[in-house]
């Protein structure tokens, strides 16, 4: 499960290294996410992190290795980790 973050956007994919595929993704340009202007990003991050543990959860994957890109494990990282945790997957 790796993540990218912009300055306004945070991304996510659930990759299978040994095929080099994307199982499940999920970021916060997703309509349902992205229509609602009245949260802050680290709030979107937390949504990504529900919506990506669901995404995975449904093709089967339920244990994955959080590879955070070198951000700190702070802020809308730590949502989106703790949000993708509180949804069901391990790591």
């Amino acid at each position: 499960m790796t993540v990218f973050r912009s300055n306004k956007q945070i991304y996510v994919q659930v990759i299978d290294d040994l095929k080099g595929v994307t199982l499940a993704s999920a970021s916060s340009r997703i309509k349902e996410i992205a229509e609602n202007s009245n949260v802050n990003k680290t709030e979107q991050a937390r949504l990504v992190g529900q919506l990506a543990a669901k995404r995975a959860l449904e093709k089967g994957v339920n244990e994955v290795v959080f590879d955070r890109n070198g951000y700190l494990y702070h802020g809308r990282i730590k949502a989106l980790a703790d949000a993708a945790r509180e949804g069901g997957l391990k790591f």
